[in-house]
């Protein structure tokens, strides 16, 4: 090894003896921040990775080490110099190592003065470090596999422009072999054996941040076989024609063909090991979480995942299939044999095609495929079928992936977040398939199941005297088919000797009692309390008290108790109401709320809720009130109820709604009736009528039409907006999981929240959002810039600049907005209503302590014309709108495994928002210390060679020289 390091420093001696390694080494640099900054547009993306670093390295590298591998032999070969180093007494294994070495040095160089990209976006941004090892590790075995190719081929030719084109053209193709190009005239298998022999592709893999173990013996068996033939080239310079040598001929090329044979089957052999594999990135995005793997352990029936993927797809699918297809293996082997795993190509078997039509709606996509010289339709499958039961859920290609164009045309496709929409379309199968026998049947029987009724039957009302009966009767029912794990008990605080009084019902429970009418002084208890170990839930009447409602009310209390069963979410939204142009017609409502409904759809069981019965269904886990208007006191005062009976509560409460101006054409603010605010308020939650502007923004998209060339030409431009607030990981609650790996969310048109510290004493407050600190208030709801008066933002500055409090989340104990003013209720009792159509309970006037609440000063972030404004500029930003809410609807219903499983695919890191308006300091920051590193390292390579002593090739003795001086022949 010591006369392959001095081999190693001699070559380096050359390279930096000459202006040849400053050259190879301003060259890799300049490309490399060239690429970096301009052809991948660093600072337009917006996102805090060095992707576009190592997206180009596979390309340049392939011309770097042709020009440092071109003259290690071929010089030699051409100056004769080679026949020397044949006599010296250095093995050949120890030369062609000392020169490799001396390549990947000067490789590890050129790599290492490119770290300053990835300290400059860490400072920018929160860099995730795993991808950016990874893609440096690939680097160096890329760069290790072409550089043995380019030494072998130097040996072989003694003209340097020959050595050079040829290690281009055979690293080139290694590299294209692999590549979407060729891959997509082929079809899936021969497309994925291609991905395995191309260098390229087994790149993206580690750049990535995974590192697979079969990747690693790649490029180690590359850089080895290529080593080898190099040794045996040179080896091949000494032989001769002659009958003695044939037989060391033959051995040598025997052996060079053993080494490549048992590397070759080496990489077959593991080329179906999948699972053997390092994941880098900070949440280990590549490797299923523990809530994933809890969720397989539970199964207990078959599940099936059967994947359709037609052979010939779009070309930007074809690289996502196997990488699916690696995922959904990782669930089979997790699953122990629970899942089966099925991946077809429809189009090789019609019964299963037909049977995803008829059966499960899957249907082929048609794909336009365009050419140069043609264009053409495929209809092709990119579909997942995941079956438990008689539930299923089908995922089409828009459900997984995401798409992102850049400024130049090109278009990016990856998947969204493989692992979270495949487990949660598993939970939901599977909780949709479970039944109440099951959930009592799983239940541990060391914990059993109290259900306790507390009911005065002398202070009952009339029209509730036979509620207890039948409740005993639907009580009674359950515990039969509970096998002992489900019991009752009936108790009247107010009977001689009862065990528990009216005072201990309010020490331990909390419950207060509920008054006959308005105006008596009669109160009556009819509380249920569904209890299970420690835990206890508060159960009240709903409906008209049949014993549907009963049965009803318990079973939805045993599902909320397991974690076995889908949530129901309950939704409500403003009501549709048609518009009329300045020409009387009849428009479609303005606005509307498709997407939020489809998203949280998804992954719970949603019902949209009409509340004017005064009260929400038992069985609802969530509630979210979108864009509270025009809200009667029967809908607020179910809300209210709801959130007493410990419900959760999540409401998008503005003060404003956007509407077309029938005159201008454009956008106008319209202020809201018959909210929420005075209940929030009650709550400790005050709404202000101001709107909130932040310098911080989402861009405003507005068509601009340009003179180009005498034709007209409309583009999209991009505006400050201040009414689109931009909030970033700085401005939320980095402890709540609500918002926790949020990369952005922008509210349009919001209004502050005030938190009210004296009602919110004893609760547990979480601000969420905030704007920057260089927000301010407007009172003035026009929302039409004026760049004339105005030309930074197109509006005023007005008062003190600070920041605000966009949103909230509480959880405590909270006293009902009804307690001291008539509830509908007593109202319509007091004028003689129909008690059947009325809430059973009354007034329930305080809540426990599981109740939850989250208040969102924007009404509009969720309006689907909202969306669609943010499409024309970011196609997926106001997916990060989406996330929220169904973040808060998880974290309402406390089902944070699907939470944190999605907090791990947060694929987007964002750049501060300082980043872009100092993209030419930056750009200029790492252009002037690529250069001075440069000098540097000439001044220092010169200093080092002028304090040293010049080399001297001492000359090979003779045979009859040799042996007189041992001591010198060791030194020699």
């Amino acid at each position: 090894m010591k006369q392959a390091l001095s081999i190693t420093r001699k070559e380096l001696n050359g390279y930096f003896g000459s202006p040849m390694a400053l050259i190879f080494l301003g060259a890799f640099l300049a490309a490399s921040l060239f690429a970096f900054f301009w052809i991948d547009t660093f600072f337009a993306r917006g996102i805090a990775d060095v992707r576009p670093l190592f997206r180009s390295m596979p390309v340049l590298m392939i011309f770097l080490v042709a020009a440092l591998t071109m003259r290690q032999r071929s010089e030699e070969q051409r100056s004769g110099t080679l026949e020397v180093l044949l006599t010296l007494p250095v093995s050949l294994v120890q030369l062609v190592v000392g020169k490799f070495l001396a390549v990947m040095a000067l490789v590890c160089v050129a790599l290492a003065l490119t770290l300053f990209l990835p300290i400059s976006v860490s400072i920018l941004g929160n860099l995730d470090w795993g991808p950016v090892i990874g893609g440096y590790l690939a680097a160096v075995l890329l760069a290790a596999g072409y550089a043995a190719i380019g030494l072998t081929v130097s040996s072989r030719t003694d003209n340097q422009i020959v050595a050079l084109i040829s290690t281009v053209l055979l690293c080139g193709v290694l590299y294209l072999v692999g590549s979407s190009g060729i891959t997509d005239f082929v079809g899936d298998t021969p497309a994925e054996i291609l991905r395995a022999i191309g260098a390229g592709s087994r790149f993206e893999s580690i750049e990535r941040g995974v590192v697979d173990l079969r990747d690693l013996i790649y490029y180690l068996s590359l850089t080895a076989l290529f080593l080898t033939l190099n040794v045996a080239s040179l080896d091949s310079k000494r032989w001769s024609t002659g009958e003695r040598t044939l037989g060391h001929r033959r051995g040598i090329v025997l052996a060079t063909a053993l080494i490549g044979f048992n590397l070759i089957a080496l990489n077959v052999w593991l080329f179906p090991v999948r699972g053997l594999r390092l994941d880098l990135t900070a949440q280990r995005e590549y490797t299923l979480s523990q809530p994933t793997r809890d969720l397989i352990d539970n199964l207990q029936e078959p599940l099936l995942i059967r994947g359709y993927f037609s052979e010939r797809t779009h070309p930007l699918l074809a690289p996502l299939g196997p990488r699916i297809e690696d995922l959904l293996r990782e669930y089979s082997i997790a699953s122990r044999g629970k899942i089966e795993l099925e991946i077809i190509d429809p189009a090789t078997e019609p019964e299963k095609e037909a049977e995803a039509n008829q059966t499960y709606g899957i249907r082929p996509t048609p794909f336009q495929i365009a050419g140069r010289y043609e264009s053409s339709v495929i209809n092709s499958y990119f579909d997942i079928l995941i079956r438990y039961g008689d539930q299923h859920v089908a995922l089409s290609f828009r459900d997984l992936i995401e798409v992102e164009q850049h400024r130049d045309g090109q278009v990016d496709v990856r998947l969204r977040n493989l692992e979270y929409d495949l487990t949660r379309s598993i939970k939901k199968v599977v909780y949709g398939f479970q039944s109440v026998d099951a959930v009592l049947a799983a239940m541990d029987a060391s914990q059993p199941i109290r259900f306790t009724v507390f009911v005065t039957p002398d202070s009952l009302p009339e029209w509730l005297a036979e509620a207890p009966e039948t409740i005993v009767k639907v009580a009674a029912e359950i515990q039969a088919d509970s096998h002992g794990k489900f019991t009752y008990e009936i108790v009247d605080p107010d009977a001689p000797g009862s065990a528990v009084s009216r005072q201990d019902l309010y020490d331990l429970y909390g419950l207060q009692p509920i008054a006959v009418s308005l105006f008596s002084d009669q109160t009556y208890y009819l509380h249920m309390i569904l209890q299970i170990g420690d835990q206890a839930q508060f159960l009240y009447p709903s409906g008209t008290l049949s014993e549907a409602d009963v049965r009803t009310t318990i079973e939805s209390a045993l599902k909320r108790a397991s974690t076995g069963f889908l949530k129901v979410v309950g939704l409500w939204t403003p009501p549709e109401v048609p518009q009329q142009d300045m020409f009387g017609q009849t428009q479609p409502p303005f606005s509307s709320w498709n997407a939020v409904t489809d998203r949280l759809g998804q992954d719970y069981e949603l019902r949209l809720l009409d509340l004017t019965t005064g009260e929400v269904p038992p069985d609802i886990d969530a509630l979210v009130v979108v864009a509270p208007q025009v809200m009667s006191d029967w809908e607020r005062f179910a809300i209210d109820q709801y959130l007493m009976r410990g419900g959760a509560i999540i409401v998008a409460a503005g003060n404003y709604a956007i509407a077309p101006d029938q005159f201008t054409g454009s956008l106008a603010l319209l202020p809201l009736e018959g909210t929420l605010q005075e209940m929030l308020d009650a709550y400790g939650v005050q709404v202000g009528q101001e709107l909130v502007m932040d310098p911080q923004n989402e861009p405003f998209p507005v068509p601009v039409i340009r003179q180009v060339a005498g034709f007209q030409v409309q583009e999209i431009q991009a505006l400050d907006y201040p009414f689109f607030v931009d909030i970033r990981p700085d401005g939320m609650d980095s402890e709540s999981p609500i918002v926790a790996n949020l990369p952005a969310l922008t509210l349009n048109w919001a209004s502050p929240l005030t938190v009210d510290q004296v009602k919110n004493t004893d609760r547990q407050v979480n601000v969420l959002l905030q704007s920057s600190q260089d927000s301010w208030l407007r009172s003035n709801v026009d929302i039409q810039p004026n760049f004339d008066l105005y030309p930074d933002l197109g509006f005023a500055r007005e008062g003190e600049a600070e920041s605000h409090t966009l949103a909230v989340s509480i959880q405590g104990v909270f006293d009902s907005t009804f307690e001291d003013i008539p509830s509908p209720v007593a109202a319509e009792d007091e004028f003689g209503a129909d008690s059947a159509t009325t809430p059973a309970a009354g007034v329930i006037r305080t809540s426990p302590e599981s109740a939850r609440l989250v208040v969102i000063g924007s009404a509009e972030f969720l309006d689907d014309v909202v969306f669609d404004i943010s499409s024309n500029l970011t196609r997926d930003r106001y997916l990060n709108s989406l996330q929220f809410i169904q973040n808060a609807v998880d974290w309402s219903v406390e089902d944070l495994d699907l939470l944190s499983i999605r907090s791990r695919g947060s694929a987007t890191r964002v750049l501060s928002p300082a980043a872009e308006s100092q993209q030419s300091f930056w750009e200029g920051l790492n252009y002037a210390i690529a250069l001075l590193s440069l000098i540097g390292i000439g001044l220092v390579w010169s200093a080092r060679r002028k304090n040293e002593q010049p080399m001297e090739l001492i000359p090979p003795k003779t045979a009859t020289e040799i042996g007189t001086d041992p001591q010198e022949d060791e030194e020699e």
